[in-house]
């Protein structure tokens, strides 16, 4: 059966379509897509990582279900997270901002199951190139920043501006699958057999 194992049936508290192929990828189908709808601006001083593992929490709290999947990718800069730019000029402020330098994409990631929830944050270290003007510009036009944290995709276009990644690609594109696959397991979800 799609998106069960052992009885149970899984809840992907998101409607991105990166975190649906990824879980995919490894042989997890959920039963139910229900994007959570909760408030996601930061609290006045909230850092990063906890950023990230609240949104997950909270969630994975707000979408009914059997097992709830639930999570939050940020980009960060030192102390400041950027967030999914709300315009092009925005974006193009993030990209500036990332250029020639190094930051981090953290993924909170939070699973639910008769009323227990076990969250973690996953932590990828990303350099991007020094990007020209031109680059900028025409990524910007290709719109492909709409939609992700930092304003950019390192699974598409954005990939020719990353030299350099320490850790977890799949935490990049938006689900750490490793650690992701392990709080499922937990939770009674494993992936289906191959047909």
């Amino acid at each position: 059966m799609t998106g069960a194992s052992a009885g149970r049936r899984l809840t992907l508290a998101s409607a991105s379509p990166r975190r649906r192929a990824l879980l995919a990828q490894v042989g997890i189908v959920p039963a139910a897509i229900t994007p959570a709808d909760i408030d996601e601006t930061p609290r006045r001083g909230e850092l990063p990582r906890p950023y990230a593992e609240r949104l997950a929490r909270e969630k994975a709290a707000a979408v009914p279900g059997d097992v709830v999947l639930a999570a939050d990718t940020v980009v960060s800069l030192g102390r400041r997270i950027l967030g999914k730019p709300e315009d092009a000029a925005e974006a193009e402020q993030f990209l500036k901002l990332l250029s020639g330098r190094r930051h981090k994409v953290m993924t909170g990631i939070a699973v639910s199951r008769d009323g227990m929830l076990h969250a973690r944050v996953v932590e990828t270290a990303v350099r991007l190139k020094r990007l020209s003007d031109e680059e900028i510009a025409d990524y910007l036009a290709s719109g492909e920043w709409q939609g992700k944290a930092g304003g950019y995709a390192i699974q598409g276009r954005a990939a020719a501006f990353v030299p350099w990644i320490g850790g977890s690609y799949s935490n990049v594109v938006g689900l750490p699958l490793t650690e992701t696959l392990g709080l499922l397991g937990a939770a009674g979800i494993k992936p289906e057999a191959s047909r």
